[in-house]
């Protein structure tokens, strides 16, 4: 197919060339003869391509024990090399791998960020192991996204070479469904190309605590615009509003539910934030987020970290649990009241013991790799809090890869076989339908051809151009002409002349000033191993604030333009006197904020949540209820858009 203008069209049916041909050649869909999996010299069913996805699971159900079966309610993490468990690397550690294999978990995260080559023969070899395993099951490999800006250990990945999105705040402030599930064709096809066939998002959150630090993964603050784009999201990943086909990746939306109402905006991955405050009323709101993700039949479900304080379902308050320990969230709300048939996986670790390092690290102590977030079951052993999770409805418990606990409980009484053969039926059926036991395995050359294609990143730049908002152009300050004098702060200078700008170095020469800068954040727990990846506390400019100074400096001698990386609702209050344009950026490179500033492209976005005027408002703000502080700088759905 020729790469010509066309490809670039957001509501096409139309893909860059390359992923066309990949989605034509992705695993499963055609292949002569069946593997010998359990390596016995005859086609069982469960081998054979042409039979019915339910009568091949039933066949391998048959021929598991009760240790394989068990195993199958784990989702584990691809060790990569040099003992780093949590994955980060560009190889994985094989021997690890054998040892998880040996003891059935055949679904796991990666975390590495290789070369496109790299990855899809890792992750060859990978399914190379798996089939040389007694039934020879393929192994479902999941990742946290991975086309986006932010990167944060547990949450998101590097690129690796991945094209490069607006953040997803970023797509709420185009908030164009085409646009999106557009995205999610895109990027599956080049997870498939890489040998990755599930995809732990989208965040359906609603983003109502404005201190949160994951609120830029979700769609904002508006349940209605988050159930709309995170619907189009489930269709693009998974190929078709009906549900997953073979081609797609198979979506796992994000977490069910209430997790963006964290007081303070303390994040449930740490102790001190493992409590979010709702009522009925805010709860009901954090629920319709998620509708429409539901509607297009997403592949699974994963439950929060966090305790829902204020909330009654049906009169009852909900326990004092995590989500995964909720039977009224999971077996009552999601699975009678909602409908939904899929997969419920564990957020990560909840299964482990938090101990005091964990609770309340130190500076001598630090929490290091001790981490666990059992929140309200604490007091349970290891092998209760399985129980517990299982009989509330989890399939599969995430970030973890040793059975023993779970086949104790299941041999001690306290979980059914029933319920195992449900949630083993769940695990496979999934796999199936991804066509992984008919050819898990991916063509390393079209990974090479697939991944980094200029034309998948010519519209991931377009998408990022139009996810920015223009929040005040005074005085008609924009565009710049060519050739103005700038000068810097924050932006690359050899991208700036490459955008047509003449880079001063001095603001006696300049003409006009571009300041990039970050919201503001602390670092309030520098002991917490997530607490200290996180951004936190303040979201306001203050006087002494370097990046305050820079634009007071710049903007005393020549007209000024800000732009705020927004992955946070920033108060903007000192800075919008000081400014003769202000932007708020949702995920742009340096380019695309030059090209924008110089008229060569227009931003499209409106603000996905409201941006508050002053600390106080912040502080005085419910954390549940969207866009709810005291006279906001700007509206939810403010924005400029230049003729």
């Amino acid at each position: 197919m020729p790469r010509s203008i066309a490809s670039l069209r957001w509501g096409s049916a139309i893909l860059p060339g390359v992923l066309a041909t990949a989605l034509a050649s992705s695993p499963g869909w055609a292949g002569e003869g069946y593997r010998d999996l359990n390596h016995n010299g005859r086609q069982d069913v469960y081998e054979n391509p042409a039979v019915p996805v339910a009568r091949r699971v039933d066949d391998l159900l048959r021929q598991m024990t009760l240790e394989e079966k068990v195993a199958l309610m784990l989702h584990g993490t691809l060790a990569a090399e040099n003992g780093a468990r949590i994955g980060l690397g560009v190889a994985y550690d094989k021997g690890a791998a054998q040892v998880q294999l040996a003891r059935g978990v055949n679904s796991a995260i990666t975390r590495l960020s290789p070369d496109a080559k790299t990855f899809a023969e890792e992750n060859n070899t990978i399914q190379r192991l798996a089939e040389a395993t007694r039934l020879g099951i393929p192994v479902t490999i999941s990742t946290d996204p991975r086309n986006h800006f932010q990167v944060t250990v547990g949450v998101s990945s590097a690129s690796g070479g991945f094209s490069q999105w607006p953040e997803t705040l970023g797509m709420a402030a185009i908030g164009d469904e085409k646009l999106v599930e557009r995205f999610g064709r895109i990027v599956a096809a080049e997870y498939r190309a890489v040998g990755i066939h599930m995809a732990l998002s989208p965040q359906a959150d609603l983003y109502t605590e404005p201190r949160w630090a994951r609120g830029v993964a979700t769609f904002g603050s508006d349940a209605a615009t988050v159930s709309r784009l995170a619907g189009a999201y489930v269709r693009g990943f998974q190929g078709s509003p009906k549900g997953l086909v073979r081609s797609g990746v198979a979506t796992v939306v994000k977490h069910w539910v209430g997790y963006g109402a964290e007081p303070e905006g303390f994040d449930g991955h740490n102790y001190y934030g493992r409590i979010a405050r709702l009522d009925n009323a805010s709860f009901a709101q954090h629920v319709a987020a998620f509708e429409g993700a539901l509607a297009a039949k997403s592949a699974g479900v994963m439950p929060t970290y966090v305790i829902a304080d204020g909330v009654r379902i049906n009169g009852k308050p909900l326990p004092q649990v995590g989500a995964g320990f909720s039977k009224p969230l999971i077996d009552g709300l999601l699975r009678k009241t909602k409908k939904f048939g899929g997969i419920v996986i564990s957020d990560w670790g909840i299964t482990n013991t938090c101990l005091e390092q964990c609770k309340a690290p130190t500076a001598e102590k630090p929490q290091g790799y001790n981490i666990a977030m059992p929140w309200g079951v604490e007091g349970l052993s290891e092998e209760d809090r399985y129980a517990m999770g299982a009989n509330a409805g989890i399939d599969q418990f995430g970030g973890v890869d040793d059975p023993a606990p779970l086949l104790a409980a299941v041999r001690h009484g306290k979980v059914s076989l029933a319920r195992v053969d449900q949630a083993a039926r769940r695990v496979l059926t999934l796999k199936f339908e991804l066509g992984l036991f008919d050819n898990p395995y991916v063509d390393v050359a079209q990974a090479t051809r697939v991944i980094g294609d200029p034309a998948t990143q010519a519209e991931a730049d377009k998408a990022q151009r139009a996810a920015q908002v223009l929040l005040e152009n005074k005085a008609g300050m924009l565009p710049l002409a060519s050739g103005r004098k700038v000068w810097l702060s924050g932006v690359n200078a050899d991208i700036a002349r490459a955008g047509g700008l003449t880079v001063v170095d001095t603001l006696d020469q300049a003409d006009v000033a571009l300041v990039r800068v970050a919201t503001p954040f602390e670092v309030l727990h520098p002991n917490h191993f997530f607490g200290s990846r996180q951004h936190e506390g303040r979201l306001d400019f203050r006087a002494d604030d370097a990046a305050t100074k820079v634009v007071t400096m710049a903007s005393a001698k020549v007209p000024t333009i800000v732009a705020v990386d927004l992955d946070r609702p920033a108060v903007l209050t000192l800075l919008k006197d000081k400014a003769s344009a202000l932007y708020g950026l949702f995920g742009a490179s340096d380019a695309v904020l030059v090209d924008l500033v110089t008229g060569k492209a227009k931003s499209q976005g409106r603000l996905p949540f409201e941006l508050p005027s002053s600390a106080k408002a912040v502080e005085d703000q419910h954390p549940g209820r969207p866009d709810d502080s005291a006279a906001p700088l700007y509206k939810r759905g403010d924005g400029i858009v230049l003729p």
